[in-house]
């Protein structure tokens, strides 16, 4: 696997072509949503559906701590090992294989193993913002798995995870974490005006309105990474606003490859762009302020009270 730079200014991203590995990527996308299905069962509410996502690690992605009553366990995909660990806070470790197999075989496992550990858990298993999903226990049609192709998954969510932090120590208004939604697998990081904003339509294939309109119940500006799927078959960055402000679509956003979407309502720059530029970092940086200031300027917000100013910023 290529090393990485610490100033993330080489070709140590990795190229990762929709095509050949969106097999993997559909097995992947539903193998993560079981663990953050767990999470979202074992966790208390927080607002936006912050108790939910998984986190960037060096090895892959993480739950966090759980809690289960008085005990605590984590969940993690190791994409250097390939394996999924449960662990417990008294330290016992039960491993599963990531390798080609059924979703139905990984769920009665993973579930067999928190068992093992003592940990009687149950989720609704029907994927969530899939349209036409199958239930996990049922899925025998998705259980492609590449090895290498996961591994330069990961790699490009370490880089991105790195960038989108760096974007975000810039804001000191309300902030998420960057974090990595199973739902959609994206990772996102979004930035909040302090205002509340207009009720959200809702229609995300299996997520309850309430939950997408608890997520939208204040201006937000977002962007984040999305691996690409059926309706953009290549990776990409975006960003988005919501609600809209008027004149945010027509808004020119640096690098030169970003556009605006219609069909998503959001700006897209093509994951290839960045990998590709001489320096990935500063050209994804810039991207993600300039639509960050295409909301906020024709949004009308306190950016003198959200950012961080002068040598603060860097």
């Amino acid at each position: 696997m290529t090393s990485v730079r610490i100033d993330g200014e080489s070709s140590s991203w990795p190229p990762l072509p929709y095509e050949e590995w969106k097999d993997t990527q559909s097995t992947l996308h539903l193998w993560t949503q079981m663990v953050g299905k767990i999470r979202l069962v074992q966790t208390q509410w927080t607002n936006h559906s912050w108790h939910v996502p998984l986190y960037v690690t060096a090895r892959g992605l993480t739950t966090s701590p759980i809690p289960y009553g008085s005990r605590t366990f984590e969940i993690a995909f190791d994409f250097l090992d390939h394996q999924l660990r449960v662990q417990t806070g008294e330290g016992a470790v039960e491993s599963l294989q990531l390798a080609p197999r059924t979703v139905a075989d990984f769920y009665g496992e993973l579930f067999g193993r928190l068992k093992a550990l003592g940990l009687d858990i149950s989720i609704r298993t029907v994927p969530n913002e899939i349209p036409d999903a199958i239930p996990f226990e049922l899925d025998r049609e998705h259980g492609t798995y590449s090895a290498e192709h996961a591994g330069r998954f990961w790699q490009a969510l370490v880089h991105a995870d790195r960038v989108l932090k760096s974007f975000r120590a810039r804001f000191v208004g309300k902030s998420s974490p960057v974090h990595f939604f199973w739902g959609g697998f994206d990772l996102a990081v979004t930035r909040f005006s302090g205002r509340p904003a207009p009720q959200h339509p809702g229609g995300v294939p299996n997520l309850p309105d309430w939950v997408a309109r608890e997520a939208y119940s204040h201006e937000v500006s977002s962007c984040g990474f999305w691996p690409g799927g059926a309706a953009m078959p290549e990776p990409v960055f975006y960003a988005y606003a919501y609600p809209e402000p008027e004149g945010f679509k027509t808004a020119t956003l640096r690098p030169a490859t970003a556009r605006y979407d219609a069909s998503l309502g959001e700006f897209l720059l093509p994951y290839d762009a960045v990998r590709r530029s001489s320096a990935p970092d500063a050209t994804l940086l810039e991207f993600l302020q300039d639509s960050y200031e295409a909301a906020a300027d024709r949004g009308a917000w306190d950016r003198s009270a959200l950012e961080r100013r002068g040598e603060e910023s860097r």
